[in-house]
């Protein structure tokens, strides 16, 4: 099913970043992603120092910037929201670039901009310098519940499966004339929606059936396990 030839979002490399322990990286993304939260908006010297850190393991990692800016993209309705708050918030009004604007609302929005964005972009280095199986064997090293561990790992491994899915669903409809963006077609689209969700659903229980009838007791093998 390609589950082993790597994630999507991974980029292979050697670089010190690539080779340090999960799980290390692990906690060092959720204590960064916990410091970048707890920092008051009215910090914006504390934002560039956590910007100056996140740039310098990027560049350790080798991670080509275009290939980060590409999958930034996943960011762009917060972006949205961000530029929309100082429009709708209330409180005292500035002038922005010939715009009245709520002062409060733009605080809130430059918050939730440089936020959001430190966090996507630590996100996408930790998943681009660690394999899938890396991030599960770390989380398990760090006594995550194992039944997490394993919805995560079913959750990595059949996503591309139903995404295919989904995509053959997509030709079909436009082989026959219906365009899924159309509001005209959204009936059609929520029905093959409901119609994916149950094919899903049902391999699943197929998946779980067959593992059943290979042992499976509610533990999944582990790489130390088959060594």
């Amino acid at each position: 099913m390609g589950a082993g030839h790597g994630h999507r979002l991974h980029y292979h490399g050697h670089s010190v970043v690539h080779r340090a322990p999960a799980h290390l990286k692990l906690v060092a993304l959720v204590g960064f992603m916990l410091l970048v939260v707890a920092t008051p908006r009215q910090w914006f010297w504390m934002f560039a120092v956590h910007a100056v850190v996140l740039l310098t393991v990027v560049g350790l990692s080798r991670v080509p910037p275009a290939y980060l800016a590409k999958r930034m993209v996943v960011e762009t309705p917060f972006v949205l929201f961000a530029v929309l708050v100082p429009f709708i918030a209330e409180g005292p009004r500035v002038e922005v670039l010939g715009a009245s604007v709520s002062e409060p609302g733009l605080l809130a929005a430059w918050g939730l901009l440089v936020k959001g964005t430190l966090g996507v972009l630590a996100s996408l280095t930790l998943a681009a310098t660690t394999e899938p199986h890396d991030v599960l064997a770390g989380l398990r090293r760090l006594r995550m519940p194992d039944l997490f561990v394993q919805i995560m790992g079913f959750m990595l491994r059949y996503l591309d499966v139903v995404t295919a899915e989904l995509a053959r669903m997509s030709t079909a409809m436009r082989s026959r004339g219906l365009d899924p963006r159309s509001p005209r077609h959204w009936p059609v689209l929520a029905r093959s929606l409901g119609s994916l969700f149950i094919r899903s659903y049902e391999r699943g229980e197929r998946v779980h059936l067959a593992m059943v009838a290979r042992g499976y007791d509610g533990t999944l093998p582990t790489r130390e396990r088959a060594s």
